[in-house]
């Protein structure tokens, strides 16, 4: 997505600021995380581990920035800023999906509310160069578990890939785009007609990939099942595809198995 409202120059800040948070505050811990795993010397491919420093910012529905430990005060206001600007994006984007799905407006928005609102973070990942990237990936394949996914992805460092018909198709990077990735609850409400995508990072040889991912996923308690505005226009067989659960109930499983095919 682009012409999304959000400046430019802005999202130059949150990329520079993000950058100079993993120079200064991750990278040494994670060289000795390679050091201490002797990765450097890598002969096999590792099915175990992704090659990537990351922590996490919960912002729905409460935020814990304040007690991110490392953050500079004006690095912590920026990405509260950031935080609140995808927001406004997921919920409109979920109307646009309403729309080109036949739903009612806000069907979406409220279909991933539990008792508390729904569930918003961000994952801020750095992945620094990679000697054996044959070897180990940038992130392991898998889809994503929640409702929609807001990336905003390197300008200039790829490595981002999607699996379309068998083949990793690369996601090339696009200066201030917001990559929009469908997770796997969109594709149950939808009841399979939005398909929640299997991706992956490769590691790169050289330059370094800065990747904030923010995740608009449902509340922990909401129940999740398949529009029925949609399961009744379908054919016999396509019925109801996906059963109802409650989404923490999915999560508890999908922790084990989220690298799986």
């Amino acid at each position: 997505v682009l012409n999304h409202g959000i400046p430019n120059e802005f999202m130059d800040t949150v990329e520079r600021m993000t950058k100079a948070h993993y120079n200064k505050c991750m990278e040494q811990r994670f060289n000795e995380l390679v050091a201490s795993k002797a990765l450097e010397g890598v002969q096999v491919e590792l099915k175990d581990m992704d090659w990537e420093s990351t922590f996490y910012i919960r912002h729905l529905p409460e935020s814990n920035i304040a007690e991110i430990p490392d953050l500079d005060d004006e690095y912590r206001k920026v990405m509260k800023d950031f935080a609140a600007k995808l927001e406004k994006l997921a919920e409109e984007l979920l109307d646009l999906f309403c729309e080109n799905l036949g739903l009612e407006k806000g069907y979406l928005k409220k279909a991933l509310y539990g008792s508390r609102g729904p569930t918003f973070g961000s994952k801020v990942s750095n992945y620094p160069p990679c000697p054996k990237p044959e070897l180990v990936k940038g992130l392991r394949p898998h889809t994503d578990a929640g409702g929609i996914v807001l990336l905003f992805q390197d300008g200039k460092v790829g490595g981002l890939q999607l699996l379309k018909d068998g083949q990793w198709v690369d996601v090339p990077p696009i200066p201030h785009a917001i990559v929009i990735n469908i997770g796997d609850q969109l594709e149950v409400i939808t009841n399979g007609k939005y398909k929640s995508v299997d991706h992956r990072v490769v590691a790169q040889t050289d330059g370094a990939r800065m990747s904030l991912a923010s995740f608009f996923n449902p509340g922990s308690d909401a129940v999740i099942y398949p529009a029925p505005a949609l399961v009744e226009k379908e054919a016999e067989e396509k019925k109801q595809l996906y059963p109802k659960f409650v989404f923490e109930d999915y999560m508890k499983i999908y922790a084990g198995l989220k690298f799986h095919a």
